[in-house]
């Protein structure tokens, strides 16, 4: 009895063992210490084939330069077989210092299965040798993404353009490219000019022959003076490099290889609009521009309409400041004034016109001035303020009500009136009266007397405490950024909503709410908001990684999709996924 039991016991373990070695899913790195500029493959192997639905970990302190790729081997030696299914990926770190890249897993046979994790040293950038015959170095020396910049010197509110061009030499080819980080214009106002076609040309970089094309286009008018920088765009590609061989053919032989490349930072040295000569009215205009008002018609009957156009035109920032407003005298009724804005923006800057159209409808018959009107602006090429002066306005109104007024100006008075007396001016009292015994119970004495008495004692203490938890509510600063905080992520968010089917205002307004919700929340300033930032303050927190990733994945759809084609499905995808994500967020912090 006793083997028998010894033999049952050998027999489950020798099984187990076996059942454990069914699967083997493993992760494997190219190198585990490298320099911050440099790249590794991680790759996720398994041995047993009908694993589905694998998932990678969050790469938190990696950028994914490559991949997923995956390959499939299968063998047969010896009467034994052999399967591996691998799935690779080219990583970048981001940061200097020691990572943990955690577990990937994979489903088999309905249950999920973990990888290992993998520990990796990044140190300080190494010097990378230029080895000719390197294919990131090929790249590197063949593949130019420059932003251009029409002026660097230009005054607050001056219109400039940056131009986005990717050169290519003749000597390689480019298979695919994303963009992965859109530049950022801190400090000015933009609007981007759509590049209809993508056409490759000819030109010169550094002196040599390129193919280049024209990636993106954009009008800048900065907001304020001193230094401004222009942030680079940063793109990922597929790029062909030659080897030197030929195949049967005589046909070059490439290789492809994953290449990711940035525009330098472009610097501005803003100019201040100078004071001295400022005129009193101006509000802002810069450029060149005609100011014109005028009336549709100057003769017209009482309670008839006209219309009075104030209107601004020319090259300027034409929606960056406000129109003159007219004033007009009391007896002509005036309505709110219709604002148009027909304004264009190429490389060359805004051009167009805005206007304001008022109606006016007098109640009686003479003249009426409508004073005269300046505008003001600065004009960037003469360095100097200009003034623009439309004559007054006069409205005749030749038919209806005289004017209630006297022969001297004055609004005409209304004679006293004399008051004659009759016999029923004054009329009897009555002396006689009936006087009953009020049947109410006196209030005096009463319950609601003594509760009403003592009512405001009671108060008291309660108003102390209020006011004591007001007082501290109040002298908490930074408690009361936070709940402002709060509430303008919500409002965001909400307005977010509101602009469902407007593809550029959903998209700044859910990135508003996704850094107000994170400003309130991890008690940081927006200007430090980053999604390396984002990930080490919420990994910080003790925020699980897939809900960190699908935060950076929401704001960086944000960035990628206001340049991007989207439909009405997709925003509202994102919408959703934007409220799930600061729901689990706000659930774990």
């Amino acid at each position: 009895m006793k083997f028998l039991k010894i033999y049952i016991l050998g027999f489950l373990i020798c099984s187990s063992q076996l059942l454990f070695a069914q699967i083997e899913f493993k992760t494997d790195v190219s190198k585990n210490k490298l320099g911050v500029n440099q790249r590794f493959k991680i790759q996720f192997s398994v041995n047993k084939q009908g694993a589905d639905n694998f998932e990678p970990p969050a790469f938190s302190n990696f950028k994914i330069v490559g991949g997923p790729s995956s390959s499939i081997n299968q063998s047969w030696i010896n009467g034994k077989a052999s399967y591996t299914q691998s799935y690779i990926y080219i990583l970048e770190p981001k940061n200097i210092g020691e990572f943990t890249i955690p577990p990937a897993s994979i489903e088999y046979e309905g249950e999920i299965v973990k990888s290992n994790s993998v520990k990796i040293t990044v140190l300080k950038a190494v010097e990378i040798p230029k080895d000719p015959n390197n294919p990131e170095y090929i790249a590197q020396q063949n593949i130019h993404l420059v932003a251009e910049v029409s002026n660097l010197r230009p005054f607050v509110g001056e219109g400039i353009y940056v131009v986005y061009k990717l050169y290519v030499s003749e000597n390689i080819s480019v298979n695919d490219w994303r963009v992965t980080e859109s530049p950022q214009y801190n400090g000015f106002w933009n609007q981007d000019i759509e590049v209809k076609e993508i056409n490759v040309r000819k030109g010169k970089y550094n002196g040599e022959d390129y193919r280049y094309i024209v990636l993106k286009r954009a009008v800048l008018i900065p907001q304020r003076d001193g230094k401004l920088k222009i942030e680079p765009m940063k793109m990922d590609f597929s790029v062909g490099i030659p080897t030197g061989r030929g195949d049967f053919f005589g046909n070059m032989i490439t290789k492809n290889i994953n290449y990711s490349t940035s525009s330098a930072i472009r610097s501005l040295n803003v100019k201040a609009l100078p004071e001295k000569g400022k005129p009193i009215d101006f509000t802002g205009a810069v450029g060149e521009f005609e100011f014109v008002v005028a009336a549709n018609k100057n003769v017209l009957k009482a309670n008839d309409a006209a219309q009075i156009k104030v209107e601004v035109s020319g090259k300027g920032n034409l929606k960056l400041f406000e129109i003159p407003k007219i004033t007009t005298p009391a007896e002509l009724e005036v309505y709110t004034p219709e604002h148009k804005e027909n304004v264009s923006t190429a490389l060359s800057g805004l051009r167009g016109s805005i206007s304001d159209t008022y109606t006016v409808v007098p109640q009686y018959k003479g003249k009426y001035k409508i004073p005269a009107v300046s505008f003001s602006y600065f004009n960037p090429i003469d360095e100097k303020y200009k003034t623009i002066k439309a004559e007054a306005i006069v409205v005749d109104v030749i038919d209806g009500k005289e004017l209630p007024s006297s022969s001297n100006g004055s609004v005409a008075v209304t004679p006293k009136q004399r008051v004659t007396g009759s016999d029923n001016n004054f009329r009897f009292i009555a002396l006689n009266s009936e006087l009953k015994p009020n049947s109410k119970s006196q209030f005096l004495d009463s319950n609601l007397f003594y509760l009403l008495l003592f009512l405001p004692f009671l108060a008291i203490p309660i108003g102390i405490i209020i006011g004591k938890k007001r007082a501290k509510r109040a002298g908490d600063v930074f408690g009361n950024k936070i709940r402002k905080a709060d509430k303008l992520a919500r409002k965001y968010l909400s307005e977010a909503k509101k602009q469902l089917g407007n593809q550029e205002a959903f998209y700044i307004a859910l990135e508003r709410a996704l850094h107000n919700f994170l400003k309130a929340k991890l008690q940081v300033e927006t200007s430090d908001i980053s999604t390396e930032r984002i990930s080490e303050l919420l990994n910080n927190r003790n925020v699980d990684l897939d809900t960190i990733k699908q935060f950076v994945d929401v704001l960086n759809s944000c960035n990628f999709a206001r340049y991007t084609p989207t439909t009405n499905v997709m925003m509202e995808q994102e919408f959703e996924k934007a409220k799930e994500v600061i729901t689990n967020i706000d659930k774990q912090l």
